[in-house]
């Protein structure tokens, strides 16, 4: 690996004169010699930037007495200083009494085991005993650059940097790199053999060139020992999952390289056999299911609630309370004939697509005497454990410690690591924290870890969950998360304060997107109430009560809420449109939020969800400023679109290519007014609403419904020939992308909630093509339009 970059953050300027400046010079230059490279500070401006940007810094010396620039804050900069959020006390570290005092701290807060030399000359005003004692812990020596030579000095340097530089690797990434270092002929599969076979083809030669050697060289096999094995749990692989079960807060970590969904389907493989009883968040994803299926469990649906923009909410704390649950088991017909009438296992969903996440100590203790294994589907949530915005807001957070007592549950949190980690596409992780109650046998797990799992893992793929998991680990994992966590807030404040700019300014219609979130705030600190576009970064990066539900909040119009049950993850941002809101209330004209998503991907902005008057967008650690003022600009520019009433051809040339005998002649003012007339018509968002709260009768246990769908036992029907008949696959409709029909459950009656619901998507797709729902189980007829649904086959009579 490269030797790395020493930061010089110093006074003197070593290209002047004078002995000191003489002294560094040649510092420098042994550095130089031992292969390192040099970036200079001249004040601690210029190096917290470098600390900012560059993260190949293998070791730093900074002068004690490091300049200002002038009229520089003293202060750390919000969300990352000592001080509100800091989980410890101070001890002096927010005086920041140097420039030299300010660079040391943002270092400790960046960089785990950064080795720093603390430099001290002739014009410091403080010899060691003077300075903070927070010092000694920061720095691992200290230099008066006339006291030593240069050779000894800058060996002292380059000796911690290159120590730094190996210690840094975690476990499964240093023993890999270590073999395709030593350059070994490959006896064993892959067959492109470190990629040569690739070399024999043209297109072969495209592949390796486009990819370059290393990624072939690593792509290895279980053949080699000295890695370790993934089923085995051993070697190097198995130390770095040891080292991920810490990071994560674990008691025992499975590293799986099919994605979360994999991950679901072990879990659920393991928790439950056939016939028991599963408690399922409804909000669940579709690999819930097929663990339902597999192990032959009979699922309990828990209904989660519901706001007007159409946005899934938490389970209430009434659905969760063991009456409620008991109830909800023997109102379900499926239970008749189960194993035990007790659940063996429950799923929630934690946070939600929408970034909705749950006290799960508060979870834990309410499902507790419903179910003796608790799993926490956080896909999208692996982040949580390094900021203390969510604080017990994470699956791993409850054990022992935190739940005393016999009751407690065991729980596993499965985490999609490279969603908004630092990880190869399809890279999780299992985490387990076991309780006597429900214990988990290493070995019986590990026959359910093999049943998903391969034999021919990616081991590129292992490093990179091992490398995700370095980053987080320390101070720099809280870093990380927080420099997203700070871009999203300045997201959300800029787009409140362009509404009130526009509404102050007069001069153009006084609309604009909202963000949904607070109006207001409350610092517990002063008890003041404050205004969310006003408030300080450094309140709403560090207090989680400022992102808490409040019970019958009107901005997140859902029911039902107690007091700290659910907080908002701020990085999951939902730009709110025009029409409705969260209270369900419909506004005489609207802007549909796909029409909005159409407009941004012509602009090479693609959003990660969108509903009906909403749109999610995510702030992963890759966000910068740049990015998100791009997507600014383009909802200005949606604005001046609308309020002109441009031709929609002009907006968006390719719809209106591909559709023009439906949207020729068409603008975007009217587009806007046709559709929002459409989705607010009565009969449409009252069947939305009946088909999410009122869940189909079940009938059958999915593994039924899949063992007719494999053995011919269904068939496809349109919705006017369904009424009646039970659902041989899952039915999940984008927006809002939650289950409204599972395998074995009946569709129902011709004017029920689920079929009218149906019906009226199937009405929007055909009045406006080009913007049809994604629905995951339906098969539209190319010629007609209509929906088809998978059903059982009606037994003859």
């Amino acid at each position: 690996m490269a030797n790395g970059t020493v930061l010089l953050a110093l006074r003197e300027d070593p290209l002047g004169g004078g002995v000191s400046a003489g002294q560094l010079r040649r510092i420098g230059k042994e550095l130089e010699n031992r292969g390192l490279e040099l970036a200079r500070a001249a004040d601690a401006r210029d190096a917290r930037a470098m600390l900012q940007t560059e993260a190949g810094i293998a070791a730093a010396v900074v002068a004690w007495d490091l300049p200002r620039p002038t009229g520089a804050a003293q202060s750390a900069p919000a969300g990352t200083g000592p001080g509100r959020g800091d989980g410890g006390g101070t001890d002096g570290r927010a005086e920041m009494p140097t420039g030299g005092a300010e660079v040391l701290d943002r270092i400790r807060r960046r960089f785990k085991d950064l080795p720093v030399f603390l430099l001290m000359t002739d014009s410091s005003d403080h010899d060691l005993e003077h300075l903070p004692l927070w010092v000694s812990e920061t720095v691992v020596g200290y230099i008066w650059p006339l006291e030593d030579t240069p050779a000894f000095i800058a060996g002292r340097v380059a000796a911690a940097a290159h120590t730094y530089m190996k210690e840094i690797l975690p476990p499964f990434f240093r023993a890999l790199r270590r073999f395709e270092d030593a350059h070994e002929y490959s006896w064993h599969t892959p067959a492109h053999s470190g990629g040569v076979a690739f070399l024999k083809s043209p297109a072969g030669r495209a592949f390796f060139d486009y990819y370059g050697e290393r990624l072939f060289r690593t792509d290895l096999s279980i053949s080699v020992g000295e890695l370790g094995s993934l089923y085995e749990h051993s070697g190097p692989i198995g130390e770095a999952e040891r080292n991920a079960a810490r990071v994560f807060g674990a008691d025992r970590t499975y590293f799986v390289l099919h994605g979360d969904s994999t991950c679901n389907r072990m879990v659920g493989h393991y928790s439950v056999t056939s016939d028991e009883i599963a408690l399922v968040d409804r909000n669940c994803h579709k690999s819930v299911l097929h663990g339902l299926v597999v192990s032959g469990a009979r699922p309990v649906y828990l209904v989660p609630t519901r706001n007007g923009y159409g946005l899934a909410g938490p389970l209430p704390p009434t659905a969760t309370a063991p009456a409620a649950v008991a109830a909800r088991i023997a109102a379900n017909p499926l239970t008749e004939g189960a194993v035990s009438p007790d659940a063996q296992y429950a799923v929630v969903t934690n946070s939600t697509y929408d970034g909705l996440c749950y006290d799960t100590l508060a979870t834990a203790r309410a499902l507790a005497p419903s179910t003796p294994r608790l799993h926490f589907d956080e896909a999208w949530f692996a982040y949580a454990r390094f900021h203390p915005l969510y604080r017990g807001r994470y699956g791993m957070a409850v054990g022992p410690d935190t739940f005393e007592g016999a009751a407690r549950p065991t729980v596993f949190a499965t985490h999609s690591t490279h969603k908004l980690l630092a990880a190869l596409s399809q890279c999780a992780m299992v985490h387990v924290r076991p309780a006597p109650r429900a214990p988990v046998d290493h070995d019986r797990f590990n026959e359910a870890f093999m049943m998903h799992g391969t034999t021919s893992a990616f081991y590129p793929g292992i490093a990179s969950l091992d490398v995700a998991t370095a980053m987080m680990d320390g101070p720099q994992g809280r870093w990380l998360i927080d420099e997203a966590v700070t871009e999203a807030i300045r997201f959300r404040q800029a787009v409140v304060r362009t509404g009130s700019r526009i509404a102050a300014a007069g001069d153009r219609p006084d609309w604009f997107f909202g963000v949904w979130q607070p109006e207001h705030v409350t610092d517990p600190a002063t008890g003041s109430r404050i205004a969310f576009a006003d408030a300080p970064t450094s309140l709403l990066a560090s207090e989680p009560a400022c992102w808490q539900l409040e019970p019958g909040a009107a901005w997140h119009g859902f029911p039902d809420l107690t007091e700290g049950y659910c907080l908002l993850d701020p990085v999951k941002v939902t730009l709110t449109c025009p029409g409705v809101t969260a209270t369900g209330d419909t506004q005489p004209w609207g802007i549909p939020a796909r029409i909005l998503t159409e407009y941004l991907a012509t602009r090479g902005i693609v959003v990660e969800k969108t509903d009906s008057y909403s749109t999610l967008i995510l702030f992963s650690m890759g966000i910068t400023k740049g990015k998100w003022g791009t997507l600014m600009d383009a909802l200005m520019d949606f604005k001046a679109l609308y309020d002109a009433d441009a031709p929609l051809d002009r907006v968006l040339p390719a719809l209106a290519e591909r559709h023009p005998s439906r949207y020729r002649g068409t603008t975007l003012r009217a587009l806007c007014a046709r559709m929002h007339e459409h989705l607010t018509r009565g009969a449409f968002v009252d069947a939305l609403d009946e088909a999410f709260r009122h869940l189909p009768e079940p009938v059958h246990p999915p593994r039924h419904c899949y063992q007719q769908l494999i053995r011919g036992g269904t068939e496809r029907l349109r919705l006017a020939d369904a009424p009646g008949r039970i659902a041989a696959a899952m039915v999940t409709v984008t927006p809002p992308g939650i289950p409204v029909l599972m395998p074995g459950e009946s569709l129902g009656t011709p004017d029920g909630p689920l079929l009218r619901y149906l019906g009226a998507l199937e009405a929007f797709d055909r009045a406006f093509p080009g913007f049809g729902s994604e629905a995951h189980g339906v098969t539209v007829d190319p010629e007609t339009g209509d929906y088809l649904i998978e059903c059982l086959r009606t037994p003859p009579q």
